[in-house]
């Protein structure tokens, strides 16, 4: 059970959630498959037989990247109830986010364009208060910021008096 299942009050539910965009495994896996395209190499051609030092030089980054990418991948959680914003990244130095939606100024999405063909960018998410955290890497963005666009505008989350047509009734 993760941070966000642990943080959810009595009758909430998660209506999003998103992850850290697959994108972060991609250097890791081009030198991972660099060391192997190597050390293959050096025992399919025996002249260069010596091919096996590189290519293992070139195994170790790609082992510790990837495990390091992967504590941040499995360690992020972003998540959209019907009442909060919650985000978590890390796991010895956790930062954690826990906005109401009433309280949700604003939410800012950048993508570069590799970004935009991907489908991953990072979140600026503004308080009251001007409370503002940033989140990079963020696996559909654009769909992040819908839902709690979606959650605050929805009829049945809005305070009295905040535009809501019935409030404004005098009947």
């Amino acid at each position: 059970m993760g941070f966000v299942d642990e943080s959810l009050l009595p009758g909430e539910t998660i209506v999003y959630r998103a992850h850290v965009h697959w994108k972060v495994f991609v250097l890791p896996a081009f030198f991972a498959l660099a060391a192997v395209g190597l050390i293959v190499s050096s025992f399919v051609i025996p002249p260069i037989a010596w091919l096996w030092i590189p290519g293992c030089v070139l195994l170790a980054p790609a082992v510790i990247i990837g495990i390091e990418r992967w504590i941040r991948y499995a360690a992020s959680e972003f998540a959209v109830t019907e009442r909060r914003v919650l985000i978590k990244v890390g796991v010895i130095r956790r930062h954690s986010v826990e906005i109401l939606l009433e309280k949700v100024e604003g939410i800012g999405v950048t993508q570069t364009v590799p970004g935009r063909l991907l489908n991953f960018g990072s979140l600026d998410i503004t308080g009251t208060g001007g409370t503002r955290e940033t989140f990079h890497e963020i696996s559909a963005p654009m769909e992040f910021r819908r839902q709690v666009q979606a959650r605050v505008a929805a009829p049945g989350q809005r305070p009295a008096g905040t535009g809501d047509p019935a409030a404004h009734r005098n009947d």
